[in-house]
């Protein structure tokens, strides 16, 4: 028996926290998991992370700001994030770098009750606005305000943890919310015709929406697992987008109360908003050039920043395996 127990005690010295060989590896989310998350928790799930030596630990997340925040201090080396709002970040000092879009058009969307005095963002001066502090509506409402043609103080703000956004505005706590497109179908069942909406792609702002970052010195120390991990993730989407079953299963039998009809509506929107020429054409995750230039511009005109830098640091496709497309066949019209 001793014996046993000394060759236990060896075995256990030997063996580390997570799979044999693998880096522990952190990923921060922007929010609560849910269907636009799923692949992550799919290829985990399929052991193909473990397979690339990657031991992968999901963080819930709150708020793009946070997490750009989070990565650009070294505190996790991958994070998601709206983009503009990692821009934002990066003038700031925080050292982040985009892999590939998750978002290739903005989720960002605004809703309200015509019933509460709201038919339209005119309406939107003297209203409360319900949403998390590091939302990314809220770091990049100057810019809406602006191009919307009102004043930036015009509307307040109230603290509405993201998954409480539709029972606030139900109770009438707050005459607005934002959220994004891929949950629009809960709020069509909640409240139907009395529902008014606006996404900020409507209003010409079309930045790139969530998006995988890393931290730039991670990326610099460790490019190979960077490219594994970037490569695993777009085989996982291009996955998803084929058949979101077995990556909604995997969903949730990892993250607890989320409803699985719910979800399944959410991917169908969150197809829609990975389309676009570029991830079509030449890779899944694909960021352009001159998009990145232009989101650069709406930040620093309608934001500032606090220290210019030349956006073509802050995002690479090097990562990427040109081979794996986005298949807009799958994407309803």
């Amino acid at each position: 028996m001793k014996y046993l127990m000394i060759a236990a005690l060896a075995l256990a010295l030997l063996l580390p926290g997570g799979p044999a060989g693998a880096e522990p590896i952190n990923l921060m989310l922007n929010w609560t998991p849910t269907a636009d998350h799923s692949p992550f928790y799919y290829a985990k799930a399929q052991g193909w992370y473990e397979k690339a030596g990657i031991d992968l630990t999901i963080e819930v997340g709150k708020g793009s700001g946070v997490s750009s925040l989070k990565v650009g201090s070294g505190g996790s080396p991958f994070g998601i994030a709206d983009l503009a709002t990692a821009l934002v970040a990066r003038s700031k000092g925080a050292d982040l770098v985009a892999l590939m879009s998750i978002y290739a058009n903005t989720g960002q969307t605004f809703y309200w009750l015509k019933s509460y005095g709201v038919n339209g963002v005119k309406d939107f001066p003297g209203h409360k606005i319900g949403n998390p502090p590091g939302d990314a509506s809220r770091v990049m409402w100057p810019a809406f305000a602006k191009a919307a043609g009102i004043a930036p103080d015009a509307v307040s703000f109230v603290n509405v943890g993201p998954t409480a956004k539709i029972a606030a505005l139900k109770s009438h706590t707050v005459d607005i919310i934002s959220d994004f497109y891929n949950e629009h179908d809960l709020k069509l069942i909640e409240f139907g015709g009395d529902l008014g909406y606006l996404n900020w792609k409507d209003m010409g702002l079309n930045p790139y929406g969530n998006s995988l970052i890393v931290n730039g010195a991670f990326l610099q120390k460790n490019p190979k697992l960077v490219e594994d991990f970037v490569r695993i993730t777009q085989k996982a989407y291009a996955a998803c987008v084929a058949d979101v079953t077995p990556c909604l299963k995997a969903l949730l039998e990892q993250v607890s109360g989320l409803d699985e009809e719910n979800q399944k509506r959410q991917w169908e929107r969150i197809k829609f908003l990975m389309k676009d020429e570029f991830t079509t054409t030449k890779a899944l995750g694909w960021i352009d050039g001159e998009r990145m230039k232009k989101d650069y511009e709406l930040v620093q005109t309608y934001l500032g920043m606090e220290k210019p830098f030349d956006v073509q640091t802050a995002f690479t496709t090097k990562m990427l395996d040109t081979s794996i497309k986005m298949d807009a066949s799958k994407v309803k019209k």
